[in-house]
């Protein structure tokens, strides 16, 4: 006889265990950022090695996430998150004792790719798994606990370079999502085996290796060319880029049974919420990296003290997750566009007191206020978005939502590093430059997000079906 208290308590587990994948994705990312410099001291890597330790996470997520959310589809999420962390969890084993720089970045490599698996189907399994009622929760979690990996990673990132222990540096630091990782395959027998959206018929080969191809060709020139000096060959991959991904755009229309769904972008509420997401994330990644740049490079400063220097940012971040869902309840997708303009402000006020010791607790203030405006964005920015999609192209939209985040931090981070890189007077100066950038991203994300509210009210009076109504 089936217990009905042991089911009770599986589900229970349902959300930490899919939130673990955001979790360590975004640890990933923000503790190499500390530690790359001590990467390439221990393992005498050049400047484009050092790099490619960050790109090339980058490059293999993003170009897996699509063709992810439709394996999910075929496979079933719950299957296809194990094995994305599974991968992911090896990867950062293997990446920790990699004696040489190419076996690390081949580590980032393979680390990307089983991120990208798991991405598309954490947002799946929460569309699926859990009640209407408790989606709105459940994605403002989603949001926390990235806020959560954004304290985690370079705090404990810098604390354990530091203080080394055992001797093993970085390679600790490395080490930080593996315990995590083996928790959640330990745990994952308590997600539901049960799928939605398009499980039959065949996986669209050609526009799986469009997309693929594609993906490819835009990543890898905006993650390396700023480094590389954008050689010619940086320039033909961007045109390329544009080709092969219009081809995939044309293939989708065409297939019998596309990656993406077709009522996945024919909403231009959905259109422009994947639009706030892509260009708030031009922001957001390069705004922490370029902290740590100027503080570590220019400054001088070691991992500990840039990484405590940041803690207020990361500590405002998990404030401003933790009131998201009563605000978005509230105000809808104002609270973006509120979010984006303060962030805006913070950034003007970051470059106008970063190099003032005198003026030291003003940036630590501005930083808890920055970090309150992210997290109130991250955490209200999914649940606002996925309440307007249609429920058949729910799947299609847990695959292009990370995309967009993925992508719009990588041309980002391209942008805010050429801003940065600009002939300036003083690192003060370039400083500047890169928040200046910064800013004007943030005022092109809240007038999206005001355009958002506008697709708001038309499709309230549509009446139009959401996936959260299905």
């Amino acid at each position: 006889m089936t217990n009905p208290h042991s089911g009770a308590q599986a589900r229970r587990f349902v959300l930490p265990v899919v939130l673990s994948g955001v979790f360590v994705q975004l640890v990933s990312v923000t503790v190499m950022q500390v530690a790359v410099l001590d990467v390439q001291r221990d393992l005498g890597a050049g400047p484009g090695e050092g790099q490619l330790v960050l790109a090339g996470y980058t490059l293999t997520y993003a170009c897996s996430l699509i063709l992810s959310a439709r394996l999910g589809d075929r496979y079933g999420y719950r299957r296809m998150f194990v094995t994305g962390m599974a991968v992911f969890t090896i990867a950062a084993i293997g990446s920790a004792a990699a004696p040489e720089a190419w076996l690390l970045v081949a580590g980032r490599l393979v680390q990307g790719v089983g991120s990208g698996i798991m991405a598309p189907q954490i947002l799946s399994i929460i569309q699926s798994a859990l009640p209407t009622s408790r989606r709105p929760a459940a994605l403002s979690a989603y949001g926390a606990t990235m806020a959560a990996a954004s304290l985690a990673g370079p705090l404990l990132g810098g604390v354990l370079i530091q203080l080394d222990p055992l001797g093993l540096g970085w390679r600790a630091a490395m080490l930080l999502t593996v315990p995590v990782g083996l928790v959640a395959l330990l745990l994952s027998p308590s997600l539901p085996s049960v799928r939605t959206g398009r499980t039959g018929g065949r996986i669209d080969s050609i526009g799986a290796g469009l997309s693929l191809v594609g993906t490819a060709l835009l990543v890898l020139p905006l993650t390396v060319g700023r480094d590389a000096g954008w050689p010619m060959w940086t320039w033909a991959s961007l045109a390329a880029a544009v080709a092969v991904l219009a081809g995939f755009a044309v293939s989708q229309r065409r297939a019998a049974d596309p990656l993406v769904h077709p009522a996945a972008l024919a909403d231009p509420s959905t259109r422009w919420g994947l639009g706030v997401v892509l260009v708030f994330n031009a922001g957001v990644p390069s705004f922490t990296l370029l902290l740590s740049m100027h503080l570590q490079g220019a400054q001088g400063w070691s991992p500990m003290q840039t990484a405590l220097t940041i803690t207020p940012y990361a500590v405002g971040a998990l404030g401003g997750s933790g009131v998201a869902n009563v605000l978005g309840k509230r105000f809808g997708a104002w609270t973006l566009a509120a979010s984006a303009v303060a962030m805006g402000i913070v950034s003007i006020a970051v470059a106008a007191t970063i190099d003032d010791p005198a003026t030291r607790w003003v940036l630590w203030l501005v930083l808890g206020l920055g970090g309150v405006a992210f997290g109130m964005f991250t955490a209200s920015a999914f649940t606002q978005i996925i309440a307007r999609v249609r429920a058949e192209a729910a799947v299609s939209v847990s695959g292009l939502l990370p995309t967009a985040q993925q992508l719009g931090g990588t041309l980002g981070v391209a942008l805010a590093g050429v801003a940065y890189s600009a002939p300036a007077t003083s690192s003060g100066d370039a400083m500047w430059h890169a928040m200046t950038y910064e800013a004007a991203v943030f005022v092109l994300a809240a007038a999206f997000a005001v355009r958002l509210v506008g697709r708001r009210h038309e499709t309230v009076h549509h009446g139009r079906p959401t996936a959260n109504a299905a």
